[in-house]
């Protein structure tokens, strides 16, 4: 318990009374690190030890953001696109290269003990607790170390046992918890204290279905009763269609996207797919661009560009046939597809600077 005690005295602050304004402000954020150059040739590693080179790697390069109360924000992006720096720099964990970077009106790094009162932090594969002491326990030493009131700490309490199903393993060491249990403990501990904003890093991730759904409608809880505003990392594309608002996409250190998940499709998911039913036999497709795929079930599925052509152009052709259709059924770019088709194929230097 030595280290709870420490981390005691780190985190022991007064109630803090500020004006909040836009919740997160971001401007040009930069996050460099320095990374020993491999060395080549005869002795590589003495001469990597004696006289290292170094690079540097710009994690996030530049970015631009506000998030107000009450949102609920999506942050995307492949391994290694900047997402968990920038939570980390959001959170006051790293200091920044460059840029400003408010939470509630504090500058995160600098003014650390009254910005932690105001914020919850949930990495899904680290944990907040002490391993070995039951999670009652951890949340008791949680209480006085934001010094939150009997009262208040019993009520919040009764609600995330409630909505976290927590009584079952409340009782229980921290290293004797399942991932998901031990990532809805987490929740309760982020938000004992009512913070106004909750960072969650892949709180999802390797989640069974079950314990996700009900993170998810915990999450969407406590933003509808509570408003606390939510910055959420996840590879889950469900996360982001049953949680999120807002998207924001990085890749490579850059903000490539911001916006809600229909603009998301417009932008990137130009892909629409029509599966028809023929009562002859089915039709040449002779449309460039356009590629066809016959389903098991004799069904023709028709791929096209929608900035290219419009559904009733597409239909039009393929009536030219003459074999009458039966049935249509057009579907939508698939947000997954989306993601994954950006992650993969990346985006120009140019184009990842429009935002």
């Amino acid at each position: 318990m030595k280290g709870a005690k420490g981390l005691f005295n780190y985190l022991l602050i007064d109630n803090w009374k500020g004006d909040t304004g836009r919740l997160i402000t971001v401007k040009n954020l930069q996050k460099t690190y320095k990374i020993i150059k491999p060395a080549e040739g005869r002795f590589a590693t003495f001469k990597s030890l004696v006289r290292p080179q170094y690079e540097e790697r710009r994690a996030v390069d530049g970015i631009s953001f506000t998030i107000n109360d009450g949102e609920i924000v999506g942050y995307i992006g492949q391994n290694g696109a900047g997402k968990s720096t920038t939570i980390k720099m959001l959170s006051g964990i790293l200091v920044p290269t460059a840029g400003e970077v408010k939470v509630n009106g504090l500058t995160p790094h600098k003014d650390r003990r009254e910005h932690l009162q105001n914020i919850g932090v949930v990495f899904g594969q680290k944990t907040s607790l002490w391993w070995d002491v039951p999670v009652i326990d951890s949340l008791n030493i949680l209480k006085q170390m934001y010094q939150v009131e009997e009262g208040r700490f019993r009520k919040n309490l009764e609600m995330f046992t409630e909505l976290l199903d927590l009584g079952p393993f409340l009782n229980q060491p921290v290293r004797q918890l399942s991932l998901g249990q031990r990532v809805r403990a987490d929740l309760a501990a982020a938000l004992m204290h009512d913070p106004k904003t909750l960072f969650l890093d892949e709180p999802t991730i390797g989640v069974d279905v079950v314990a996700k759904e009900r993170l998810r409608e915990f999450i969407t809880e406590i933003n509808k009763e509570r408003g606390v505003s939510v910055l959420l990392t996840t590879h889950d594309v469900i996360d982001m269609e049953k949680l999120v608002d807002r998207v924001m996409v990085i890749n490579a250190g850059h903000l490539i996207y911001d916006g809600d998940i229909n603009g998301l499709r417009e932008r990137y998911g130009t892909q629409r797919r029509m599966e028809l039913r023929f009562e002859g036999d089915l039709p040449v497709v002779s449309l460039p661009e356009v590629t066809t795929e016959i389903l098991e079930d004799g069904r023709l599925a028709v791929v096209f560009d929608q900035h290219k052509y419009m559904a009733d152009e597409v239909i039009f052709h393929l009536r030219r046939s003459g074999s009458p259709i039966r049935d249509i059924l057009i579907r939508d770019a698939d947000i997954e597809q989306i993601v994954r088709d950006i992650y993969q194929e990346g985006k120009s230097e140019e184009e990842m600077k429009i935002f």
